[in-house]
């Protein structure tokens, strides 16, 4: 395509009309600046256009600029018509704005060859994109599903559109302040549906009159038209949606995109840790009158857990939440159990994979962190369940195939009815159906899990013995959860030890429970008539 430099002046004739080429001072080197033109690649409905720039204090500094602009011409293969355009689009927008540099060519090089738009400058988008191909290579997919998440409802149309070399703390602190007004707009509108909801109810015996049943209708048509329940954006949801970002930022540091993290600075508040608490007697009968969890996170108390033990005892599952709740596995830990990584002799469950649900399939990865990938003591009762579940199993094994039943030899310690992966939400739903038969007070299958740390304090350890015991990577994020778990336990702990020393003496209602403290009162005591 041609292209080419000269030199141009800006005189005009005496009718405001442009020399240009015309101009009879062109003829001294001290006149006029040097321009280039390139003609560039058709736009996609065909018609022509072209690169022009002009300004430039010498020849060589223009022909540099050409050559720049060649070689960004000459990326696309020369029969990829589609990048050929892409290319045109990209220089044809900077040859517009005469302050924009031209775009760099291995950036440019880089995003022609991975299908990236080749915008003159990257926005928070464009980032994003990248930086999700890249970790989808390298990251396990529920945490790319957090990611992903992340990006779709909150990073795209909050930040997506804005520039990435001119995104500030200030950007950021607004896009953060906008997440809470949402959240009260929200709260606003949840509770005028319920309002709504109550004026649509007929609480009376009996088909409503007409005139009530006229209004009922009206009333329904109103709630049909308010915004359905939402969830609100909550303070751990955002300090999440700030480490996403942070790392996205910081991938593009890497990458010499930006120097500055924004997402570094920004000021919110920290989400709380939901806080274990015991199902305690009043609790219990709280949560029997009202229906009402004190906490996201309850435990049970041994007692609890023994009752809950015993209804599980016969179902095919029993032995699995045995062996989450005496020592703490996670729900994909338990499920993804390899019986070639259990260890019945030494006492030891080593977890080295695990099974969780992208939507709705079950993947198998590598556990959750590092620390995660480890081993676990387990006790002799515990021995003794899993001996037995491995029995069951064989047995069931044996009496498949001899029915001409398939039966599918994944390994795994527990399995569904024909060997195969067992699904996790099986394992919640039997949980579930057995904690509501049991009329047991509710709490989660991972509740099961912070029992366990329960259950190392009642047996006198203490929270670094329970971060070990759950494989947490800091003892912090023990502290955070257990400690006020950790701190009913250690209210009975104290009235067990009190009540450990014997005493061969009551004390009587009303009556000192120690001596006079002198001599004088006690003989003073004594000297006193009886009563009559």
């Amino acid at each position: 395509m041609k292209g080419s430099t000269y030199r141009r002046c800006y005189c005009r004739d005496d009718d405001g009309k442009a020399l240009g080429k015309t101009c009879p001072q062109l003829s001294s080197r001290r006149h006029g600046v040097y321009a280039v033109r390139q003609e560039l690649p058709a736009r996609g409905d065909g018609t022509r256009r072209s690169f022009s720039r002009s300004g430039y204090e010498t020849a060589k500094k223009a022909q540099e600029d050409l050559d720049r602009v060649r070689a960004l011409l000459d990326l696309p293969d020369g029969d990829d018509a589609e990048g050929q355009i892409k290319v045109g689009d990209l220089l044809e927008g900077v040859s517009k704005n005469k302050k924009a540099p031209l775009p760099d060519l291995e950036e440019t090089r880089r995003r022609l060859v991975r299908g990236k738009k080749l915008t003159a400058s990257l926005t928070v988008g464009d980032l994003l994109d990248e930086w999700l191909d890249v970790k989808r290579k390298s990251r396990r997919a529920t945490t790319l599903n957090g990611y992903e998440g992340h990006v779709r409802v909150h990073l795209r149309p909050g930040l997506g559109d804005r520039r990435l070399d001119r995104l500030g703390v200030g950007h950021l602190q607004a896009f953060f302040n906008d997440i809470d007004e949402a959240n009260e707009t929200i709260l606003a509108e949840n509770q005028a549906r319920r309002e709504q909801v109550e004026r649509c109810r007929w609480n009376k015996a009996g088909r409503p009159p007409g005139a009530d049943r006229q209004r009922l209708v009206e009333e329904r048509a109103k709630l049909a038209a308010m915004p359905p329940y939402r969830k609100v954006t909550g303070k751990a949801t955002q300090q999440a949606i700030r480490r996403t970002l942070r790392t996205a930022l910081n991938f593009a540091i890497g990458r010499e995109y930006i120097t500055f993290n924004p997402a570094k600075h920004v000021e919110l508040e920290a989400g709380k840790r939901p806080r274990g608490l015991l199902w305690t007697d009043e609790r219990v009968a709280r949560w029997r009158e009202t229906g009402e969890k004190p906490s996201p996170v309850m435990v049970w108390t041994p007692a609890q857990l023994g009752e809950f033990l015993d209804a599980a005892e016969g179902d095919r599952l029993y032995a699995f939440f045995h062996l989450i709740a005496y020592h703490g596995l996670r729900r994909g830990e338990g499920v993804g159990q390899d019986w070639e990584n259990v260890s019945l002799g030494t006492k030891t469950v080593r977890v080295a994979k695990e099974i969780v649900v992208d939507g709705w399939t079950p993947i198998e990865t590598d556990p959750k962190t590092d620390g995660s990938a480890g081993s676990v003591r387990i006790d002799s009762g515990t021995v003794t369940v899993l001996r037995e579940h491995q029995a069951r199993q064989q047995a069931e094994k044996a009496e498949r195939l001899a029915k001409g039943m398939p039966w599918t030899d994944t390994g795994k310690v527990f399995t569904a009815e024909d060997g195969t992966w067992l699904h996790p939400e099986t394992v919640s739903e039997t949980f579930r159906r057995i904690v509501r038969v049991a009329g047991l007070p509710p709490i989660n299958l991972r509740d099961l899990r912070h029992g366990a740390a329960a259950l190392v304090k009642a047996g006198g350890g203490d929270i670094d013995d329970a971060s070990k015991k759950l494989r947490h990577s800091t003892v912090v994020l023990t502290s955070d959860t257990y400690m006020e778990l950790f701190e009913e336990y250690e209210d009975g702990l104290t009235e067990r030890s009190a009540a450990a020393v014997p005493r061969a003496r009551k004390a009587s209602t009303g009556t000192p429970a120690h001596a006079p403290l002198t001599q004088g009162a006690a003989d003073e005591e004594s000297a006193r008539p009886e009563s009559v």
